[in-house]
């Protein structure tokens, strides 16, 4: 076989791929479960109109609640990762299809649940839980309910939207499909004249090629597919904004992004203050923009450069083995007991799926359910950012053990806001360890430089990214319709505010938003600039601190759901409510820019 060429799912090796065995030794087991819940969910009903009519009604709907949602969350995690091994797998599509389905039914039957406890009086509810102990554990999940108490329809309108639920997500799902499945980007020449497949998954890799022409070819590759198809996505796009606003409209939020954002207590300014901030902050942008023009030695500095390392060294390249060792060493800072259960998960339990093979779906994550270990897919191709995204999902992944060790099932979670905190503290640390010991002038300066494009992409892109969505919503919210057209246009003229002068104009980047699939997550993506800012603050603290810091980012770690997200990241030591976080975060920034400014 071409070492170029995609294998086949059955042709990876076994140890190379995450043991979802563990979930289900038998699979009959699945479709077990999956029944069982449905089952369950139907005898749930039968609580309709008692609920609260006691405390020991109440802990008892509760309790079978939890009982439901964890089974089958189980059953929906499993079908889900086996899915994402190999879209074009039908057996696997089929599994994933059936899962959506049930768990539709399954809320649908539940759906009076939330409702039946907000039409109690809350002094009741208060009542029950000093009445009865055992009602303590769910005294904030309580809370969190009644907070909502102004959004929540009645019982049947509640049912009628978890019905309707399963067809709500037909454009995330049709675009996950479509992306990840059916697309294709054709072949590209790669630097040893070899014609490659182009994928999502190798993109990256052709963008931080040292040959121009390279890079220029498949960037118009993939976005060329994209203008193809750019009607069609912006339908499904469309669609997806406009039922966030009618489901806004109906909960009687103000916006769609109050809406996003009520349930977690996260005020609206921390979304304004957060693009507010690095709007201020675009100078530096712009600067480390002419000082890439000035490295790279180009006339005019094109889209498709601004991923190509300045400088490249040698030794960036590393295998899965080593890269868990660059990441057990980096780590050390978060103790002995950290480091050594995430090195048995990465290597003897199998937590990761490793290496891209046809279909699968792109990108990294990190996901897993209430009783199953923490689980990573990734495309690990070698590269030094591979590292980077290994540990990345290692946090995600360190966040929930030591969660769902901690915390019983309501809680077992994490909001967005903190989930992305604990995957960004590990990869500060690890920019930090390899900055302390690059071994010469080259390797630093690709580290700073590695890093300052870390900022770019997370805090930068991702809070562009969250104006765009901002922008979108807004026009649907004042009776617009998000056309082609309008998108491009918003697009491109963002991305042109956010790069700067020294960047060239070109037609094709306004086809980007196309291929973003958290779009069709709304108010999703501003969490990563905001949980960066965070993580930048807290490893600081680490690195700068002693065992108390390490051991307060600890707590927040076991924490989970048990509070709201501003409230948890204090435990760590960060006040998200105010700008400092965000401020510091652009200050680390500029003064990495000036840094490599006299290095270049």
């Amino acid at each position: 076989m071409n070492k170029y060429e995609l294998k086949n799912r059955s042709e990876i090796a076994t140890k190379d791929k995450w043991n979802l065995e563990a979930m289900y030794p038998e699979e009959e087991k699945w479709n077990q479960d999956l029944s069982d819940a449905l089952k369950e969910s139907e005898e749930f009903t039968t609580l309709k109109g008692t609920i609260t009519d006691s405390s020991n009604n109440l802990l008892n709907a509760l309790n079978l609640y939890a009982a439901i949602m964890r089974k089958a969350e189980h059953a929906f995690v499993y079908s889900r990762m086996r899915h994402d091994e190999d879209n074009a797998n039908t057996k696997y599509t089929e599994m994933n299809n059936k899962s959506l389905s049930t768990l539709a039914q399954i809320s649908a039957n539940v759906s009076f649940f939330t409702p039946e406890i907000l039409e109690a009086d809350e002094n009741i509810i208060n009542g029950y839980i000093k009445e009865m102990p055992q009602l303590k554990e769910y005294e904030f999940m309580l809370d969190s309910i009644l907070l909502s108490k102004p959004h929540v329809l009645s019982s049947d309108e509640e049912r009628i939207i978890a019905q309707l639920n399963e067809f709500a997500s037909a454009p995330d799902e049709i675009f996950t499909m479509f992306n990840d499945a059916d697309l294709s980007f054709g072949k590209v020449k790669n630097e040893d004249g070899h014609d490659v497949e182009l994928t999502h998954g190798n993109y990256i890799q052709f963008m931080e090629s040292e040959n121009r022409d390279i890079r220029k070819n498949a960037f118009e590759a993939m976005y060329g597919r994209y203008k193809e198809f750019n009607n069609s996505i912006s339908v499904m796009y469309n669609y997806n904004v406009k039922h966030d606003y009618i489901m806004s409209n109906l909960r009687s939020y103000e916006s769609t992004l109050d809406s996003a954002l009520s349930g977690e207590r996260i005020p609206l300014s921390v979304y304004d203050n957060l693009i507010d901030a690095v709007h201020k902050s675009l100078t530096s942008m712009h600067k480390y923009m002419e000082i890439r023009k000035r490295a790279l030695e180009v006339e005019a500095l094109r889209m498709y450069d601004v991923y190509r390392p300045i400088v490249k060294p040698e030794g960036l390249e590393c295998t899965y083995e080593e890269a868990v060792d660059i990441a057990c060493k980096a780590l050390a800072p978060l103790g002995d007991e950290y480091v050594s259960t995430l090195r048995k998960g990465l290597t003897k339990d199998r937590w990761v799926d490793i290496y891209e093979n046809k279909g699968k779906t792109s990108g990294a994550y990190s996901f897993g359910s209430y009783d199953s270990h923490p689980y990573i897919l990734m495309n690990f191709s070698g590269e030094l950012r591979d590292v980077f995204t290994l540990v990345h999902e290692a946090g995600h992944s360190m966040h929930s053990y030591y969660t769902r060790k901690t915390q019983p099932f309501i809680y077992g979670g994490h909001s967005i806001f903190t989930a992305e905190v604990a995957s960004t503290v590990n990869e500060t640390l690890l920019i930090h360890y390899l900055l302390k010991n690059a071994e010469s002038t080259e390797m630093k300066k690709y580290l700073i430089n590695f890093y300052i494009d870390e900022f770019k992409s997370t805090l930068f892109r991702q809070t562009m990214f969250a104006e765009f969505e901002k922008i979108a919503h807004e026009i649907v919210e004042n009776g617009g319709s998000l056309t082609s057209e309008i998108l491009n246009n918003e697009y491109d003229k963002l991305n042109t505010e956010y790069y700067g002068p020294a960047v060239e104009h070109d037609d094709f980047i306004k086809y980007e938003w196309s291929r973003i699939p958290h779009f069709y997550r709304a108010y999703y993506v501003y969490q990563y600039a905001t949980g960066y800012s965070a993580a930048n603050a807290i490893a600081n603290r680490i690195l700068n601190g002693g065992t108390s810091e390490r051991d307060e980012y600890l707590k927040f770690l076991t924490s989970g759901e048990s509070d709201y997200p501003i409230e948890l990241l204090k435990i760590a030591g960060v006040d998200m409510s105010t700008e400092e976080p965000v401020l510091s975060a652009l200050s680390t920034f500029e003064k990495l820019v000036n840094e490599l400014d006299e290095m270049i």
